[in-house]
Formats: structure tokens, C-alpha cells, sequence
């Protein structure tokens, strides 16, 4: 039954990687469909009973990947495909336009801004999401945001900052782990 869950979830991640990225040329979709597979394949050690949070969060973590990497044109899909997302998410209107503003963003200060502000949004969604295995690991960046700090969602407890990417890569700490009940 994993295994089918696993392979759905896959091929809907690819799915719709492929559609968001399809003008773009052949062998920069192929590499990032390898990035997206082995991506999908830590997030699927984590499951939830609710499927949509899965979907949230396997597009959640797409775009803090890209921000990590600071990949501006990447993560305007990303945040395309995490808005779309959310909008089906009682509860979660205000963070679907959030990660809009993000997919519309003209520079990747700006879309590490609004970040700050999505994640204000759903980290209480998944510390009350019905997580049925694996861990989540809510990390903080005390330089992020002109000193005020800010927080993000990670499925390892290695810190990738997504607010400084390789500028400050391990700037931060472990501030929490949401575990399976």
C-alpha cells in the first residue's frame, strides 16, 4: 500500500513539474525531475492522514529547495504549484496568496520576504496536522529578516537556510521537530 501511495505521489510531482516547466529546454527539465524525485522521496518518509497536506507540503518543501539554491525562476513555479495547493486547503487562503505573491515576485529578496510570511502561516498548520510518520523539523535563522529571525519547515534536521542559500547555507537551528503521533 506504501509503495502505490509512493508511486502516485511521484508521478503526480512529476506530473506537474513537467506541465509548469514544459517551455523550458529538455535537459534543464531533466535535471530538475532528478532533483524533484529524490526531493519527493524525503518527503515521503513522512505521511499525513489528511493526502492534501501531503500535496502542501511536498510542494512546500519544492519551494524552500529552490530558495535554499537561490533559484528565483525555479521557485516562482514552485510557489505557483504550492498556491494552487493551498486554495483547495480550508483554512489556508491566506497563505495561497502568499505563495502568489511569491510565484509573482520580481527578485529573490522579495520572494524570501513573502517566505517569512508563508511560513508564519503554515507552520501552525502542520504542528496540528495529523502526521502519521516521519518528523518535521521547524528550523530558525536568527539573522534572517534584518535580525528579526525567521522560520521554516525542513524534512531533515540538516540546515539548508533558505532566507541566505549559500551566502549563510548552515546559519540556523533546529527549533523544534514535529513528530508522528
Amino acid at each position: 500500500m506504501q509503495g502505490k501511495k509512493y508511486i502516485g505521489l511521484v508521478t503526480i510531482a512529476l506530473s506537474a513539474l513537467m506541465a509548469c516547466n514544459s517551455s523550458q529546454q529538455s535537459t534543464e527539465t531533466k535535471d530538475t525531475t532528478a532533483l524533484t524525485v529524490a526531493d519527493t522521496t524525503v518527503v515521503n518518509a513522512l505521511s499525513f492522514s489528511d493526502e492534501k497536506l501531503q500535496v502542501i507540503y511536498t510542494a512546500y518543501i519544492k519551494l524552500k529547495d529552490e530558495l535554499v539554491g537561490t533559484k528565483y525562476e525555479t521557485a516562482k513555479p514552485a510557489a505557483s504549484d504550492l498556491s494552487a495547493a493551498l486554495k483547495g486547503f480550508e483554512g489556508c487562503e491566506n497563505a495561497a496568496k502568499i505563495a502568489a505573491k511569491i510565484a509573482e515576485a520580481k527578485d529573490i529578496k522579495t520572494q524570501r520576504a513573502s517566505f517569512t510570511d508563508l511560513n508564519v502561516e503554515l507552520i501552525p498548520v502542520f504542528k496540528h496536522a495529523a502526521l502519521t510518520s516521519g518528523t518535521i523539523y521547524v528550523q530558525h535563522c536568527p539573522m534572517a529578516n534584518n535580525g528579526d529571525g525567521g522560520d521554516w519547515l525542513s524534512s531533515e534536521k540538516k540546515i539548508q537556510n533558505p532566507y541566505y542559500g549559500d551566502e549563510m547555507m548552515e546559519c540556523g537551528r533546529v527549533a523544534e521537530e514535529i513528530k508522528a503521533k
